[in-house]
This record gives C-alpha cells, sequence and structure tokens, in this order.
C-alpha cells in the first residue's frame, strides 16, 4: 500500500486539523462539519493528481483550448454517520461520482474494550473496472474500513482503491497496510502515536460523528 501522509508537510491543512482538535472550536458542531468537508477537499484534491487523464479540446467564444482531463468512473463510499461530511468534501471536487453509502458500527458483545463491526445498511452501484473511494474520518483499528471493502465485493471488482481518513492511529495504517492490495493508496491529513483500551484514537478528537450531529443513545 501506498501511504499518503499530508501532514508531513506543512500547509493550510494543518489549521483546519488543529480547529477539529481543539475542545472549544469544536463545539460549533456547523463548523466542526464544514472543517472535515474542506479536509475531505484537500485530500480529494491531492489524489486526483494519481488519476488517468486524456486529453480533449475545449470551445471558447475565441477559439479552441486543450486541456487533460480526468476520465476515471469514481464511486465514492462513505460510512455513515460520521462519514457524511467527509463525502461531501469528496464529492465537491469529482462532481459526476457515483455514491455508495454503508452503515457499519462497534458492536461491544461482554465489555467496552471488546468489539465487532456490523453493517446493517448498504447501498452501492457496480463497482466492476471503477475507481473506489472509501471514505472513513477515522481510521482507528481498521476494522471498519476493512468490514466495508468486504460487504462491498459482490459488487464488482474496482480497478483502483483509495482510502481517504481525516485522522488515523499507526495502529490502524498498519492494519490496512497489510490487509489491503499493495496498490492501494491511503490519503491521509495526519496520523497519532497510539490508541486507548477502548480503541479510540490518542490524542484524536473524540467521536466524529457525535460532533458532527449530536450524542447518540447508545442501545
Amino acid at each position: 500500500m501506498t501511504i499518503h501522509n499530508l501532514s508531513l508537510t506543512n500547509s493550510v491543512l494543518n489549521t483546519f486539523i488543529s480547529q477539529i482538535r481543539s475542545i472549544d472550536i469544536q463545539k460549533d458542531s456547523m463548523r466542526f462539519r464544514r472543517n472535515i468537508e474542506r479536509i475531505g477537499e484537500i485530500l480529494g484534491y491531492e489524489m486526483s493528481k494519481t488519476l488517468s487523464f486524456n486529453t480533449e479540446t475545449i470551445e471558447t467564444p475565441l477559439g479552441q483550448n486543450n486541456i487533460d482531463l480526468p476520465t476515471n468512473n469514481i464511486v465514492l463510499c462513505s460510512i455513515l454517520r460520521a462519514g457524511v461530511p467527509l463525502h461531501n468534501g469528496l464529492l465537491n471536487y469529482f462532481d459526476n461520482a457515483e455514491n455508495a453509502f454503508i452503515s457499519a458500527y462497534r458492536h461491544h458483545k461482554h465489555n467496552p474494550e471488546s468489539f465487532e463491526i456490523i453493517v446493517e445498511y448498504l447501498a452501492c452501484p457496480n463497482l466492476e473496472g471503477k475507481t473506489l473511494i472509501l471514505a472513513d474520518p477515522m481510521l482507528a483499528t481498521g476494522q471498519s474500513m476493512l468490514a466495508t471493502f468486504e460487504a462491498l465485493k459482490p459488487f464488482g471488482t474496482p480497478k483502483d482503491i483509495h482510502l481517504i481518513s481525516v485522522i488515523g492511529a499507526q495502529e490502524g495504517v498498519d492494519f490496512v497496510s497489510q490487509h489491503f492490495d499493495k496498490n492501494t493508496h491511503l490519503w491521509i491529513a495526519t496520523v497519532d502515536d497510539t490508541l486507548n483500551d477502548k480503541g479510540y484514537i490518542v490524542p484524536g478528537l473524540g467521536d466524529a460523528g457525535d460532533l458532527a450531529f449530536g450524542e447518540k443513545l447508545q442501545q
């Protein structure tokens, strides 16, 4: 797997990362969602540099212009509910992308430190020969990303796979590196060192879904 960690180079991305981490700024859920969306736009822009391009001729009012345009058939899949703002940011840049949505959540069987990933809802177009983008803002253990990919397999074999995350733990990055094909690309805004006993990224930012949409009742 090729890992693209954007935090290794300083950019305006640092500002958005600092704001989604801040316990003061993240109290504004609208601003939190918008910052995740903007991070998605940046990640999507960087990812676009690896797409396939073909030269097309554009008619202007005063003549013609030749320009290289992307040719990939993109399917953008996000993990509900935290993935929605990230999905929107990517969709802002990939206007013609098809869309898939999947619910994947942690089910704690016996104690808070033990869980399995449950997939209950999935809507997806045909993936055969297309460019698949899997978007999940938090890459903690990496199990949700893998469970999502496994659930998508009946819909066809993509030509290319790109994983998009905002914040990851090194353990999660290592996990997806081991379980996805070597030609897969991971695009991530920043990587933290550790997970706590409950499998949450430290220092991370908390629960991205709750920060974006409000706290949920636990069943």
